[in-house]
């Protein structure tokens, strides 16, 4: 007779009780962060909300790019405008922390319910952060209306206006714009001042409530 090699099933909250304990935790906290619709309040000051959304655009040679455009919603500024070849989950993260350290981490941010989005990395750099992550509802792109205005500018005066010979070339170019629209452009929605001094302190003005 065949000896009985068959072992007892342990559960593994019985062999990593603490574990899935923390995680179950981290689970419930980070769907928490998810913001109510009826929640949403207007920015008060710099970096209590950004915008961002995805654009397309391609190479010379036709090859495609994507670009991640992020919009502070008090002060119009942008803290990133950067182009790739394609967006991963823990790119968007990459984006959104070298943004973070340059000009601070926001409270808010508003996004639409794209793949890239809806995603574990994101999710749990945004627990680590505090950051809330505002989804738009379905179908309805006026809740993201910060990002689908700049997008519009985007296009209009960057990507329409420029060839892009290479992926760095596309990055130097829309860095150009970024840099000139932040510092040298004046918005009569916000006083007629520059972005960039708004997200310096100088003056009280803010966007229309969105």
């Amino acid at each position: 007779m065949a000896p009985d090699r068959s072992f007892p099933v342990v559960p593994k909250e019985a062999l990593y009780p603490a574990t899935t304990d923390w995680l179950e935790k981290l689970t419930l906290d980070i769907k928490a962060k998810a913001k109510l619709r009826e929640d949403r309040q207007p920015a008060s000051r710099p970096n209590d909300v950004w915008a961002m959304d995805f654009l397309h655009d391609q190479l010379f040679d036709g090859r495609k790019i994507r670009i991640l455009a992020i919009i502070d919603t008090f002060s119009r500024f942008s803290p990133a405008l950067d182009p790739r070849f394609a967006y991963k989950a823990h790119d968007i993260v990459e984006t959104l922390d070298r943004a973070g350290k340059a000009v601070g981490y926001p409270k808010t941010i508003r996004v639409d319910n794209g793949p890239e989005f809806v995603s574990r990395d994101l999710d749990l750099w945004a627990y680590q952060r505090g950051v809330t992550l505002d989804f738009s509802r379905p179908g309805k792109p006026t809740d993201n209306a910060f990002a689908e205005s700049f997008n519009g500018k985007v296009r209009a005066e960057c990507l329409n206006t420029a060839w892009f010979m290479s992926l760095d070339d596309a990055r130097s170019k829309c860095e150009a714009w970024r840099r000139d629209y932040n510092e040298h452009r004046p918005h009569s929605a916000i006083g007629d001042k520059c972005p960039i001094e708004l997200m310096n302190g100088a003056g009280p003005y803010g966007p229309p409530d969105a």
